[in-house]
């Protein structure tokens, strides 16, 4: 089994501003809103879920080696 870090840094590629936040282990996270310029971050093409594109961790399933939990859009 391997170890999950369920904490990333995700950062706002239109104003730049970093959030530390919890990953859920149960879903993939499609959308995250900015709290500093309130932009809508979405999965970039090939990837599951927010996280897995502007984060300093992928998600949990990626960790895992199971691929995502659904398909991206």
């Amino acid at each position: 089994m391997v170890d999950m870090i369920l904490e990333s840094t995700i950062k706002c590629p239109n104003c730049g501003h970093q959030k530390t936040e919890t990953m859920p282990t149960d879903s993939c996270q499609y959308f995250y809103e900015c709290e500093s310029c309130h932009v809508l971050l979405k999965p970039k093409h090939g990837d599951c879920c927010v996280f897995c594109s502007y984060a300093t961790v992928p998600c949990p399933p990626i960790q895992q080696g199971a691929g995502c939990c659904a398909p991206g859009p």
